[in-house]
């Protein structure tokens, strides 16, 4: 336990100094609370000598007054050096895992990894600042006050002493084993609790899919189960605890009759005197309140245990690396290819997608890449945006190898339009001004017209300050593409990649879309992931990528003359 709470101080960073401050504060409350029984022990023991006084009465009264007083005002310092601050902290620490998140290669999140990150936020991390921040500085004082009570045994006799060690010492082994049994049915809670989340995410994500094929009651069932293991698994995390915790309280009723047996025997046998007696008849049901509720905390603290392991295995999972030093300088780069794919191999976990893939694409160009799914042209078009870091070989934007210039640099000479649009739960001024925070409103409302997107939305209840559903919900499809190459005009970056974005969308807004994209386009160099080949005839290169490899290269013309595969979809098409 005491590894534990090293832990989550470790964890409190540049506020450690606040909470080893709320020690003093919570041990002094510790005394203070104390204090009242000290004065009556004194007050029972002038009577009992016949030393009572009015002087002594009124001083005794104004003490248990202050130590009330002083009790409260530590109690409130500790709690603001150490409850507010663990807020505080996991502010922090959310905003650093959300830095860390953004570092992250995409396989990270399509790996399984969605369940674990909304865990980590929406369990773990509320669970220690909500459970256990605000008891740090009383588990310390607890155990100061236990050791302060068995020397004050000590004090009235060796003998009371002895047995109250003895009775701390089973307090301490039947702990231990608590903790052990608890740790480990901790572990399994959380997991559980992660897994029920990433249930919850894909149920909620493909609900649209299930009602359609009528799989509510299968789906349902899934979702369904998921809740009764994680509640099985915290049951079961009770059970376990639940005779531990049994055993605790009746050591501490044994011990507390115990130590009253030895006291009227050593009083009985002339050891100790009456007002030691009566001290200990005060005493006596709290001598052993401290380590019980040291121990009380045992459950939250081994499933905070639980939890920042997991904190630290979404903290330890490896980022993109972003070491690089070196700048695009389009004057001297003028005369190389704006893109340049070197012998580029590349795959996910086990599986090879990219074998050897060069090709070259010139300033101003525009390249498509074509061929069957899988082959991985949306591989070829995610590495240039370093999504993930390629195997072998390299890729160069302007004769810099992207590895070496910051990811924020490579990131603003790339622009992006896929199929599959994302916009986020806020007004439609804020979901195109996100590419370039800085623009005026007039430049994110020129972006809007160029992107064939003004009409719709000044047709819409508060314009661009209407706020959009999640995912842009409210939205139409091609309504959403739209708004995200209107974003797109606004970054006005050199380099567009465009999976192509009329594909799934119907005949009048694929002519608004065409027009957009033609905007977007003007004077940029374009990577193309195509479906619909009528839509790049006009490519000045044609890369045809089948089994990771680039089987056939060039334009519409020369390709369709070669009569292989490119020629081949065409045919099929049409």
């Amino acid at each position: 336990m005491l590894k534990i709470l090293h832990r989550l101080v470790g964890i409190t960073g540049k506020y450690k100094g606040r909470i080893r401050a709320s020690y003093l504060t919570a041990f002094l409350k510790g005394i203070m609370m104390k204090a009242p029984l000290v004065l009556c022990f004194l007050c029972i023991s002038f009577f009992m000598n016949g030393e009572m006084d009015s002087t002594k009465c009124i001083l005794l009264g104004v003490a248990a007054l202050a130590s009330v007083l002083l009790e409260a005002l530590f109690d409130h310092i500790s709690n603001v050096l150490q409850s507010a601050t663990g807020y505080k902290v996991f502010a922090d620490m959310r905003l650093r895992l959300g830095d860390h998140l953004r570092k992250m290669p995409m396989g990270y999140f399509t790996e399984g990894n969605i369940g674990k990150v909304s865990s980590v936020l929406s369990t773990d991390m509320v669970f220690i600042e909500e459970n256990c921040m605000g008891v740090l500085s009383e588990l310390v004082t607890f155990m100061i006050s236990q050791g302060l009570m068995v020397v004050m045994m000590l004090v009235m006799d060796f003998r009371l002493g002895l047995l109250s060690v003895l009775i701390v010492a089973v307090f301490l082994l039947i702990g231990n084993l608590m903790f052990k049994t608890s740790l480990r049915h901790s572990v399994i809670k959380q997991n559980g609790s992660e897994t029920l989340s990433a249930e919850v995410l894909d149920f909620a994500e493909g609900i649209g899919i299930i009602k359609s094929y009528n799989m509510l009651g299968e789906k349902s069932k899934k979702l369904t189960d998921e809740f009764e293991k994680s509640c099985r698994e915290s049951i079961g995390f009770e059970v376990a605890y639940g005779p531990w915790a049994r055993a605790l309280y009746l050591a501490f009723g044994i011990g507390t009759a115990l130590m009253l047996a030895l006291s009227a025997y050593l009083f009985c046998e002339g050891f100790i005197s009456s007002v030691y007696m009566v001290g200990m008849a005060l005493f006596l049901f709290d001598l052993f309140v401290s380590i019980k509720s040291y121990y009380g905390q045992m459950a939250r603290l081994t499933v905070t245990s639980a939890s920042l392991d997991r904190i630290k295995a979404v903290f330890d999972a490896q980022e993109l690396k972003d070491e690089g030093k070196e700048v695009f300088d389009d004057g001297a780069g003028k005369d190389l290819p704006e893109i340049e794919y070197d012998n580029v191999s590349f795959g996910y976990t086990d599986k090879d997608v990219l074998k050897n893939v060069s090709f070259e694409v010139k300033n101003g160009e525009m390249t498509a890449l074509v061929g069957p799914s899988g082959g991985g042209k949306s591989t070829i078009a995610s590495l240039l945006a370093r999504f993930w870091d390629i195997e072998s070989g390299r890729i160069l934007v302007k004769g810099r190898d992207i590895r070496d210039v910051s990811l924020a640099d490579l990131m603003d000479r790339i622009s992006m339009v896929f199929q599959r649009v994302y916009l986020f739960q806020d007004t439609i001024y804020n979901n195109i001004a996100i590419s370039r925070p800085d623009a005026s409103r007039e430049e994110v409302i020129e972006a809007a017209k160029k992107a064939r997107c003004y009409d719709f939305i000044m047709m819409l209840p508060e314009g661009f300050d209407t706020v959009i559903g999640e995912g842009g919900a409210s939205l139409s499809g091609g309504e959403q593409q739209r708004i995200s190459i209107a974003r797109c005009i606004l970054k006005d970056s050199p380099i567009v990649i465009l999976d192509e974005a009329t594909a799934s969308v119907d005949a009048d807004n694929e002519r608004a879309i065409q027009e957009a994209i033609s905007e977007l386009c003007r004077n940029k160099t374009l990577l193309v992931i195509a479906h619909r080949l009528k839509t790049i005839k006009d490519a000045d290169q044609i890369l045809v990528i089948s089994d990771g490899k680039v089987i056939e290269k060039g334009d519409h013309k020369s390709l369709m003359e070669q009569n292989g595969t490119y020629a081949h979809m065409v045919t099929l098409q049409n």
